[in-house]
């Protein structure tokens, strides 16, 4: 077979290969260059924790003494056996133990009625509302990818793991890389040799063609940099809390993903952003079980991943943020679930937090027409990361917004 010359190569799969990567690099460009050096201890981290579906925020953190809570939902309230009362007659899900133990610690803060004004009840559109950081207006950029555009270019600053980049590490000159939990799967053998030759720098290629070279050989650059990393056993949890109840350790989706970014971070990978996952929180229908099931999951692995972290030198480097696209409506469905709403809690954990509550617990007395108000706008939390955090203006990736919350201890 004749040797494929690069330019014929791209030449060949133009109209598709290229294609789809053009379609994909608005959100998910997964194809950028590892490095090796190491990030500086000392430099804040922050680890994103979506959970897709839109969780229940009144049974995640409960007023489980409101008559109006227990009358709108008398099939699928939280009784006081039920919850781990944490003040301010709120309390904790039950199977939330690791949560409990970070707040005891004061390591863990919930802003209360998050949300934007004029909520959307659409998964996608408030997801993408979420993931832009823009209520009003839609652009096609993450906030993290605006972030990462006022950043020098360096593929390792924000990765997320799976197999699709999410939204918020798209960016408009930049996007983050994403890391499959098994590692990255690259050519071998002669076909490896052509690929990286067709990775060479053409002062003849045009723009696409140039990003493509760039994208296969970042590929084979992070392959061998990550795909060792993740071969290594994950950092040793070592102050667990005795009691952690429920399903902690578990093998679940979230759990396997935080073990990789624990790997990650301990061996050093100049990483600033994190983004994992967890599905399943839209419970239309026999929400108590399923939802509490998810809860404890988001619990348990993120109380073990802090653990595994504290194990390490980055102990004071890494905050974990988690939110959900919207909250659900305030009385219960007919399937004992509960639909679409708006306003729900957000937590930050890690020793840098300045634990306790934030925001206004929306009253059950003041709902808007059925559904609880948004008490605290989301970009002020994404401006205490993007200040706090990533040491950036916040006006310089949320256009026109300055407000943000003291989450964040100083370093």
């Amino acid at each position: 077979m004749d040797t494929i010359s690069r330019r014929k190569f791209l030449q060949l799969t133009g109209a598709s290969a290229i294609g789809a990567t053009a379609t994909q690099l608005s959100i998910s460009d997964i194809a950028k260059a590892a490095v090796t050096r190491p990030l500086p201890l000392g430099t804040p981290i922050v680890v994103v924790v979506t959970l897709y579906g839109g969780n229940d925020g009144l049974n995640t953190v409960v007023p489980f003494n409101d008559p109006i809570y227990k009358s709108s939902r008398p099939d699928i309230l939280l009784k006081d056996t039920q919850v781990l009362p944490i003040g301010e007659d709120l309390g904790l899900n039950a199977t939330m133990t690791g949560f409990k133990s970070l707040w005891d610690q004061k390591k863990l803060a919930i802003v209360r009625g998050v949300g934007y004004p004029s909520p959307d009840r659409s998964h996608f559109s408030s997801m993408a509302i979420w993931q832009s950081a823009s209520p009003k207006a839609h652009v096609s950029s993450g906030w993290i990818g605006r972030w990462l555009d006022s950043q020098q270019h360096d593929p390792f600053q924000a990765i997320g793991l799976g197999s699709v980049l999410p939204p918020l590490l798209a960016g408009v000159k930049q996007v983050g890389s994403v890391l499959p939990l098994g590692g990255l799967v690259i050519p071998t053998g002669s076909l490896a040799t052509d690929c990286k030759r067709l990775s060479l720098p053409s002062n003849s290629d045009s723009r696409l063609q140039a990003a493509a070279a760039v994208s296969m050989k970042d590929l084979f650059s992070i392959s061998s940099t990550v795909t060792p990393i993740l071969k290594r056993p994950a950092p040793i949890p070592d102050n667990l809390p005795s009691n952690v109840g429920g399903n902690f350790g578990s093998d679940s989706s979230l759990s396997q993903q935080l073990d990789v970014v624990a790997k990650l971070v301990a061996a050093g990978s100049p990483t600033k952003v994190w983004a994992v996952s967890l599905g399943g929180f839209d419970t239309h229908a026999d929400e108590v079980k399923a939802q509490s099931a998810l809860l404890g999951t988001v619990s348990n692995s993120i109380t073990r991943f802090l653990s595994q972290i504290h194990a390490t030198n980055r102990a004071n480097d890494v905050v974990v943020m988690v939110y959900s696209e919207f909250g659900r409506r305030v009385k219960a469905n007919a399937s004992h679930g509960t639909d679409h709403g708006t306003s729900g809690p957000v937590f930050l954990a890690g020793n840098r937090i300045n634990g306790g509550f934030y925001g206004d617990q929306p009253a059950l007395t003041a709902q808007i027409s059925g559904d609880l108000a948004v008490t605290t706008d989301f970009r002020s939390i994404y401006g205490s990361v993007i200040e706090d955090v990533l040491s950036t203006p916040v006006g310089q990736v949320i256009s026109g917004w300055s407000s943000k919350l003291p989450l964040i201890k100083g370093v």
